[in-house]
């Protein structure tokens, strides 16, 4: 018996080695004609189980599934004191079962188990709670203002959505999708990342426990070019929420165009992180490190872009090099692991790619740089930090998606306005500041969907999220995800015997 095995023992869980999908409330049969993709577990290298991969045909059955429950009513026609209910059950639920999800995530994933349990499994749960207090207490619109006339605007559930989650945040990002879309009374087809199907299908049975009628959710997996292909140009889908690369949602965008079928993306970013003469020094080194080395540096928020001025560029270079050199990489299992392996191999492959091609474009490498093979065979990369003294570098215009960060100094405050906004790319922006000032230059001049000022990677729910430019189409948020999960209906009556013109006659 491998450690692994052993540690699954202990918890009492069990890995199927086969992993389905999941239609109408059951779990799909293991079909031996189908394609089997391997799951590893990115901390060692070795394969946990296989995933198979639904066809077109499975898929169309998931979206019939969906659509036969969204017309029978079983959820769409709830009332919001139901879906209230159903949705804190399904939070205190994930809350109980925190560390059964936050094992299954790691071992997809590799995230660092501590990350986990502190934030990605309790978001989670927050996601749910957040949308049942949202639902008890939005409202409708009426005008009067017509003489003779009312008028009421309502929203109705838009109908089947498919959602798409990404691999760097099962729980989080998946949870959110859902709750934003089953909030409405919408029904969905689920697809996740064939990396990470273990956490977010643990989930989907944990809903179905606290009272979600089976058939609400539909989970198929597999990989983009099968499965995903299939959802995202299926006539049956009412609404697609993606999040992941800008690649995919092109293909995603361009297979919904044929439906004409609304689309949100959550895409990438290139995040810049200015630090400026007058910040806290202290609260801005750890801000920086927090904003880029979270996650391992899988985020889309990534700060991956430090701008420091000059006149304290030095001491916070040196100071920022010292504490990356400090950070415990390691097992993604142990609790002490900051920055844990990269989630899969070819995306280990490509960090190392984007690092080599630093270092030959003329990034001055000041440490990491190079794959742990010491840790064994998972997916390491030791975190590394560059200083660049060109903006159009591939390092600053690419997203790496690993724990990876340039280091630009600037002098004047407006240079770093500048190179901030210089990328194809508006999804956040950091400022380090004392100056009531400059933070409000900050916010009126970065191109981004989302700033923060003197502090890291704070969400507050009830804001938008989402980005400008190649960042994404749409927000997340309540009222957002009113607008576009459910269509509105404008009902006009008549107070009394308004004219009406007489014709034929």
């Amino acid at each position: 018996m491998t450690s692994l095995d052993q540690l699954l023992t202990e918890r009492g869980l069990h890995i199927p080695e086969v992993i389905t999908g999941y239609i109408a409330g059951e779990s799909l049969p293991v079909d031996s004609g189908a394609t089997q993709l391997p799951i590893y577990f990115p901390g060692t290298g070795e394969q946990i189980a296989q995933l198979q991969e639904d066809s077109a045909t499975v898929v169309a059955d998931a979206i019939a599934s969906a659509r036969n429950s969204f017309d029978a009513g079983v959820w769409s026609a709830q009332s919001t004191a139901t879906r209230q209910q159903i949705f804190r059950r399904g939070a205190q639920l994930i809350r109980e079962h925190a560390e059964e999800l936050a094992l299954l995530e790691c071992l997809c994933a590799g995230l660092p188990s501590s990350h986990l349990a502190i934030r990605q499994v309790p978001r989670a749960a927050d996601n749910l709670d957040f949308f049942a207090d949202y639902i008890g207490v939005m409202a409708g619109e009426s005008f009067e203002q017509l003489s003779g006339y009312q008028t009421v605007v309502t929203r109705q559930p838009a109908g089947v959505a498919a959602l798409f989650a990404p691999w760097n945040a099962p729980l989080a990002l998946a949870s959110m999708q859902i709750a934003s879309s089953l909030a409405f009374g919408n029904t969905c087809v689920l697809k996740p990342s064939e990396f990470t199907p273990l956490s977010v299908l643990r989930m989907v049975s944990l809903l179905e426990e606290a009272g979600l009628p089976a058939g609400t959710i539909n989970v198929v997996n597999g990989s983009g070019a099968v499965t995903g292909a299939a959802l995202a140009s299926a006539a049956g889908i009412d609404r697609i929420a993606f999040t992941g690369g800008g690649a995919t949602a092109r293909r995603v965008m361009s297979a919904a165009a044929q439906h004409l079928t609304p689309v949100h993306f959550e895409l990438g970013g290139k995040s810049a992180n200015i630090v400026f003469d007058d910040a806290d020094f202290d609260r801005a080194l750890d801000g920086s490190l927090v904003n880029i080395f979270s996650n391992s540096g899988q985020i889309c928020i990534a700060g991956s872009r430090i701008l420091v001025q000059r006149g304290i560029a030095s001491r916070f270079i040196e100071a920022f090099v010292e504490r990356t050199r400090s950070l415990t990489v390691g097992n993604p299992l142990d609790p002490n692991t900051e920055v844990g392996p990269m989630a899969f191999k070819a995306h280990w492959e490509r960090v190392l790619d984007h690092i080599a091609r630093a270092k030959s474009e003329g990034a001055v490498l000041l440490c990491g740089g190079e794959a742990r093979t010491d840790l064994g065979s998972g997916y390491y990369v030791s975190p590394t930090v560059f200083q660049v003294e060109d903006n159009q570098l591939a390092l600053c215009q690419e997203e790496v998606f690993g724990p990876v960060v340039s280091i630009q100094v600037f002098d004047e405050d407006k240079e770093a306005f500048s190179i901030a906004n210089d990328s194809r790319f508006g999804l956040v922006g950091y400022c380090w500041t004392n100056s009531l000032a400059r933070a409000h230059a900050f916010q009126q001049k970065v191109e981004a969907g989302t700033l923060w000022i003197n502090t890291p990677l704070a969400r507050d729910l009830r804001a938008p999220f989402g980005g400008f430019k190649e960042s994404g189409i749409g927000r997340d948020g309540p009222r957002q995800a009113a607008e576009f999960f459910t269509e509105e209906k404008a009902t006009i009556t008549a107070r009394g015997l308004t004219p009406i013109r007489k014709m034929g006659r």
